[in-house]
């Protein structure tokens, strides 16, 4: 058996059966079909960001981390080649190289690209989808072992399952993705009581690129973060105290820089739920875990999308997400909170803590069954399927 392995905040501990670190596809290729021939998994392991099992298996883990340096810019198309193996962060500096960005990122940019594509992961934005929506194309490998070629011109309906997909269509060699010509950011935060940010979200949210705010549960405090292209005009907040402003370049301003890891639960909601939502936790932490929980609860906005199994699918969102302080028991914690959660009709980030299986995750998406179709065409024996991920998405186990 290999060593052990340990995603970012501690909370997931396996040993896979051997680790592959290749330099070249046919390496992988051989992988893929020695593994089918044994009836053993493949999974990808990028920077284990991820919160949730999905690259958990006793088989075999692959890292791409040899898989780096952007790969044909187009100023004119605003497209570029990313490799699999690149982290959001270092993909923004290449990109920027060439005169070109990613739209967005989340909170954190330590992930590699294609996990967070994988996933749907996102930022924060009305008017802003989530990272997956860059996808158009994709170098991969299926799980027969062959290499596919396939975009949005000529593929677009399997792209539609493929942006969100958790690695399970797949694995992505290479990345082709629209972009934007850079652009530089003028970013504010504002400490603010909590019923003033509520009473002014409406405007926040619809005047700004980038909004979003999160709650102490300890206080009724909350820190409001406002994000817009440089020399665009800025909310003047009078009610709260400035607590920061910096200006740069996107890739730069996008993401905070952590140091305390943590563990995470997120779900999104219909915009027009989140707030009865939110409130309904709030008062659940307060009644019940504020002693325990001193980590902040963030609210962000998304636009809709139509890949099949995006938690953004079919309508404008909002997430709200918890976090507990890495190396703290949290499974009482999300377990409470999430019945509220599907209350208000969340569904779940799928690299997040949760605890739902495959018969409520297939009830929460009209275009499961779409997904299925193209996930079994891809990968007809399970080599991409680890016992969990059998659990969250084959209905009836």
């Amino acid at each position: 058996m290999g060593d052990v392995w340990k995603n970012w905040s501690g909370s997931l501990v396996f040993q896979p059966g051997k680790v592959f670190e290749p330099e070249s596809e046919a390496e992988i290729v051989d992988l893929i079909q020695n593994a089918r021939r044994e009836g053993k998994n493949v999974r990808v392991v990028g920077a284990g960001h991820s919160s949730s099992a999905l690259v958990k298996t006793e088989d075999y883990l692959l890292s791409l981390k040899h898989f780096q340096g952007v790969e044909s810019p187009d100023s004119e198309t605003g497209r570029a080649t990313v490799p699999a193996g690149m982290t959001v962060k270092d993909a923004g500096k290449d990109l920027f190289r060439y005169g070109l960005a990613m739209h967005n990122t989340g909170d954190v940019d330590v992930q590699t690209l294609a996990g967070a594509i994988g996933t749907g992961t996102h930022g924060t934005g009305i008017q802003l989808k989530n990272l997956s929506s860059m996808l158009v194309g994709a170098r991969m490998i299926n799980g027969k072992g062959e290499i596919l070629e396939v975009s949005k011109e000529k593929d677009p309906e399997f792209l539609r399952a493929l942006r969100v997909s958790l690695g399970t269509c797949g694995i992505f060699l290479k990345m082709r993705l629209q972009l934007l010509p850079t652009y530089r950011l003028h970013r504010k935060e504002w400490c603010v009581h909590l019923d003033k940010c509520f009473e002014n979200l409406e405007e926040l949210q619809k005047n700004n690129r980038n909004f979003d705010f999160y709650w102490y549960p300890r206080t009724d405090l909350c820190k409001i973060r406002v994000m817009n292209e440089e020399g665009a005009e800025m909310p003047e907040i009078t009610y709260g105290s400035l607590e920061m402003e910096r200006k740069g370049h996107s890739h730069k301003i996008l993401p905070r820089s952590r140091h305390l890891k943590f563990d995470e639960m997120e779900f999104v909601f219909d915009a027009e739920k989140a707030t009865d939502c939110f409130m309904e936790v709030r008062e659940q932490v307060r009644k019940k875990w504020r002693k325990e929980v001193a980590w902040r609860i963030l609210y962000r906005t998304i636009q809709a999308d139509d890949v099949c199994i995006s938690p953004m699918y079919g309508r404008e969102s909002v997430t709200i997400s918890l976090h507990h302080n890495a190396g703290m028991p949290f499974e009482e914690y999300f377990k409470d909170i999430e019945p509220i959660f599907l209350k208000y009709g969340g569904r779940p980030h799928w690299g997040k803590k949760h605890f739902l299986k495959a018969d409520q995750l297939k009830e929460m998406y009209p275009e499961w069954d779409t997904f299925q179709k193209h996930r079994q065409k891809m990968d007809p024996d399970g080599v991409f399927l680890t016992p969990y991920l059998k659990e969250i998405l084959n209905p009836g186990l």
